[in-house]
């Protein structure tokens, strides 16, 4: 076995139930276990699953499985409360030439028509298989479930399982036998996802499971993960019995002050407290321990010691809770260890430790188990947040803007529930309209974006940026005990899907009272209204620096507004209204400007003034009851306001933001514009690509990985060669050691008016332009001598060779690279090249696998981007060649986890295409991983 679920013998996931399960390979000792496992199935399961009601084929399957291990065979157990409730197996039929182990006999191995079958779920009938390396591998798959735990998902979670094992060896398909009337299994197979053809053979049907992984097995997968996620928060979300264990009757304790919110909050299940010295805490029951509660809590509060907290999770383990929320804090790693083995024996979901505490506001609940200062108020906002401190912030801000808060969650150190998690409640859970991220970390980024452009597209997801700098990075990692992220993958990460990222809690409560109270604009064209016209500069300018535009008015549109405003009032944009306008005067002016089709939002500055007879709340009135504010965004700005941000009630029931400064206001409007842009553009699909050979690909890093075992950098034959296998066009270039062989390899060569150009090597040179190791424009044998000697002269010692190649045509030099992330995964950068790269750093950067729409905003985002295009009587370049690149570029990088790093720069862009002229890659050993498996972190 060579994929993760070695590096990880046992890995937890969830089935459609919500409850976890282990999934581990079958290990010699399980013998005993799964015979055991096979003999209580019924005797029509072992039909099913064996063509025979056999005793003896099950002893036979046990033995299989849990055999000495040899290549092309998988066996993958699902565990739950400690016994096997479901194994699924595939094998290639690979001989490895050890006759001990080929000889089913001797392994005990099936054997005849008894290893037919499927099973309980599903199963397979073992033959052939194609040889190692060739372009395509079959194996035969089996599935059993035990009786009883059908239609829970347990086979289903083990195929997925297995298919991800599976890739990782290069099998591209799957084959099963099985009975007609076996529909379950076949029912699996049609809904994996995956491509699916059927041959009926008289009782038997011949199922044929291509492993390609594409959006639509992505996206069941996730369909079915998303739904066994929401259910497992069920016993945390909506608890019908909650305790409290260390809550004491003096004042002051944590535990105390949760109590006391569950208690006064509302909550309308049944409630205890857990205290060996107390009969009752604040009118609650007491009981000294959580076993001797009268019934078994869905939930557990747990704000005792940290030396405490181990014993205590195993205790409600025990008992049967299904979810623990631990707002305890300084738990060492074995304290921390215990809690989460506790917590994945025996299937408990946990919030923490470290944490608020968790609330939802449903009237039908109102379960408020934080020890905030105040209960939240009942809205449309899930807020998730690892800070208790950020969390307050927020649920204070959400509060006193009357937004409300629909569920919250403070992670705290995030050992189980994250972010992702809570997108997929608040997704579900029909009460959010927005929801509010404060992330220091992100445990699995792809799935987590996956999740957020699927959620965003729905809902608002607004994000605080933490961590954007050194020190904010540093500050992040101690408090979180979690590595930070570069600011640039974040970002990538964020534009990617969706996210509105703030750089401020202030800036994050800002946006989201635009966003729950007016419409998202068209475009980024503003209006600015004002009574004073100084007040409408400012805001005219705080709109221009936010990326807004403020268009010119039509002679229609300032014959229309002259027509409604007072006498002297200038219609330029910004509209000085004047300090004389009136209340009835204002309303007409904003309603006509938020019909005008030139116009997509309207920000309106108003100062109090006591010159005519409308006061400053007369202006506020007008505001809030002009009748467009319900077709395009309308934002009041108020200089004398003493908050940020409020909402302004209108009449008929919406608000309408007020900002105290307009710097808030355009930074809020221009996070809409972009997020109305992001959801006009195609989601976006990962093209496929033609002349990709990703098995020889991994051949050659799995040959430079043997003879390099720490990794580094390739040499240019080994580079050229992985290059080859993604089809990334490189031009022409021969290596030579010695003069003659520099001369000889250069009348080879010879392009552009015979010119061409030498590049010393040597392992680990990185930077050849600063280290001055090229020659440029080397014409006739005595040059390229003279060349060869001085690199030679000057590099002694180190240079092992030299790379000649024809002097390249005239065009535009860029840069592509892609960096593998620990984290992240592999970031691809596009920008500006040659040596202007590090200067300028004129770089966009999109996480890989890379759709059409992202390789089209990298290609546009950089501020190069216009010399792509043809500038100052250039032709334009290549664009499509530009995009094969790239998505080749992304490919290589989503194929081969051990690519660390590559560096294509230059990148030369003709009108007649796109060339590699210089290429580095360092290879380091790593075992892939599949982001998109389901299992818990």
């Amino acid at each position: 076995m060579t994929d993760d679920l070695l590096d990880r013998p046992t890995v937890h996931a969830l089935l459609a139930d919500g409850t976890t399960v282990s999934i581990r390979p079958a290990l010699p000792g399980d013998r005993e276990q799964l015979q055991g496992f096979y003999e209580e199935m019924s005797p029509e399961n072992l039909r099913l699953r064996f063509f025979a009601a056999s005793r003896r084929s099950a002893a036979q399957a046990a033995d299989r499985a849990c055999a000495r291990h040899r290549p092309g065979y998988r066996a993958l157990l699902a565990e739950a409360d400690g016994r096997v409730i479901g194994i699924a197996e595939y094998d290639t039929g690979e001989q490895t030439g050890d006759p001990a182990k080929d000889d089913p006999a001797k392994d005990g191995g099936e054997t005849g028509d008894e290893a037919k079958g499927t099973g309980g779920t599903g199963g397979a009938q073992h033959g052939g298989a194609q040889p190692k390396g060739a372009a395509k591998r079959d194996a035969e798959i089996s599935i059993a479930v035990a009786d009883g735990l059908h239609h829970r998902g347990v086979g289903t979670l083990l195929v997925e399982h297995l298919v991800s094992a599976a890739r990782t060896e290069g099998i591209t398909t799957f084959t099963a036998d099985a009975l007609t009337e076996n529909h379950e299994v076949l029912r699996l197979f049609d809904d994996l996802g995956l491509r699916t053809s059927r041959r009926f053979e008289g009782p038997q049907a011949r199922c044929v499971i291509h492993l390609d992984e594409d959006d639509a097995y992505l996206s069941a997968v996730e369909a079915r993960g998303r739904a066994a996620d929401v259910a497992s928060l069920l016993p945390l979300l909506r608890p019908a019995v909650v305790a409290v264990a260390g809550a004491g009757r003096a004042p002051g304790s944590v535990g105390r002050a949760i109590l006391h919110h569950l208690h006064s909050g509302g909550y309308t299940g049944r409630l205890f407290a857990v205290n060996p010295h107390v009969t009752s805490v604040l009118g609650v029951p007491s009981h000294p321990s959580v076993a001797a509660l009268p019934r078994t809590p869905d939930l557990v509060i747990v704000a005792v010691p940290a030396v405490a907290v181990p014993a205590l999770a195993d205790e409600c383990g025990r008992a049967g809770v299904r979810a623990l929320v631990v707002v305890t804090a300084g738990l060492d790693h074995t304290q921390a260890q215990a809690l989460l083995t506790a917590c994945r024996t025996y299937g408990m979901r946990l919030v923490g430790p470290n944490c608020l505490g968790v609330s939802n506001t449903e009237p039908a609940l109102s379960l408020d188990a934080t020890f905030a200062a105040d209960h939240p108020r009942p809205g449309t906002a899930g807020v998730a947040v690892q800070s208790g401190g950020v969390g307050i912030a927020l649920l204070d801000g959400l509060s006193r803007l009357g937004i409300g808060v629909s569920s919250f969650v403070s992670l705290g150190d995030k050992f189980d529930v994250s972010g992702n998690d809570m997108l997929q409640w608040w997704e579900s859970d029909g009460r959010t309209g927005l929801a509010l991220l404060h992330l220091e970390s992100f445990g699995n980024p792809r799935a987590f974006s996956r999740t957020a452009r699927r959620v965003t597209r729905r809902i608002p997801v607004l994000t605080v940026d933490a961590g954007r700098t050194d020190a904010g990075r540093r500050a992040a990692a101690s408090h979180t005990a979690a590595a930070a992220t570069r600011t640039m993958t974040r970002g990538a990460l964020f534009t990617q899907a969706g996210i509105t990222a703030t750089r401020s809690v202030g800036e994050l409560l800002e946006t989201a009272a635009l966003f729950h109270s007016q419409p998202l604009p068209e475009g980024s064209r503003v209006a600015v209204v004002t009574n004073a016209g100084g007040a409408g500069v400012l805001a005219a300018d705080a709109c221009a620096e936010a990326g807004l535009a403020l268009p010119p008015f039509t002679p229609a549109t300032i014959d229309d507004l002259l027509a409604v405003l007072p006498d002297g009032a200038a219609v330029g944009n910004p509209v000085d209204a004047t300090a004389a306008v009136s209340e009835e005067q204002l309303t007409e002016c904003v309603d006509r400007l938020t019909r005008c089709p030139g116009i997509d939002a309207v920000v309106v500055a108003l100062v109090p003034t006591a010159v005519a007879a409308a006061t400053g709340d007369d202006l506020v009135r007008a505001v809030t009851a002009a009748p467009g504010r319900r077709e395009r965004p309308v934002l009041a700005v108020r200089l004398e306001q003493d908050r940020a941000v409020l909402l302004l009630p209108a009449a008929d029931g919406g608000a309408v933001p007020s900002y105290a400064e307009p710097q808030a206001a355009a930074r809020a409007l221009a996070h809409a514009a972009q997020r109305a842009a992001w959801l006009r553009r195609p989601a976006g699909t990962v093209p496929g690509l033609d002349d990709v050979e990703t098995e020889r690909a991994r051949t050659v890093v799995a040959e430079y990985l043997a003879a390099h075992p720490d990794g580094g950098w390739l040499d240019p034959s080994t580079c050229a060669d992985l290059l080859a296998c993604y089809s990334v066009p490189q031009i022409p270039w021969a290596w030579a050691e010695t003069e003659d062989e520099a001369v000889l390899a250069a009348d080879r060569l010879r392009g552009f008016d015979g010119r061409v150009v030498m590049k010393a090597h040597w392992p680990g040179l990185l930077h050849k332009a600063r280290q001055r190791a090229v020659h440029l424009d080397l014409r006739g044998d005595s040059q390229v001598r003279a060349a060869f000697r001085d690199l030679e002269n000057r590099f002694a010692g180190l240079m092992t060779g030299v790379v000649l190649q024809p002097l390249a045509a005239r065009g535009t030099e860029l840069f592509a690279g892609v960096v593998q992330d620990e984290v992240f995964g592999p970031l691809v950068l596009f920008g500006l090249g040659g040596t202007a790269t590090e200067v300028l750093a004129d770089h966009a950067a999109r996480l890989a696998p890379l759709t059409d729409r992202d390789v089209h905003e990298l290609l546009t985002a950089p501020r190069c981007a216009p010399l792509l295009l043809g500038a100052d009587g250039d032709p334009p370049v290549d664009l499509g060649e530009l995009e094969q690149l790239l998505l080749r570029l992304s490919r290589m990088a989503a194929d081969l986890p051990q690519l660390a790093e590559a560096d294509f720069n230059p990148v030369l862009a003709t009108p007649a295409g796109a060339t590699v002229l210089d290429a580095r890659i360092r290879l380091v050993p790593r075992r892939p991983q599949d982001p998109y498996l389901r299992r818990l972190r």
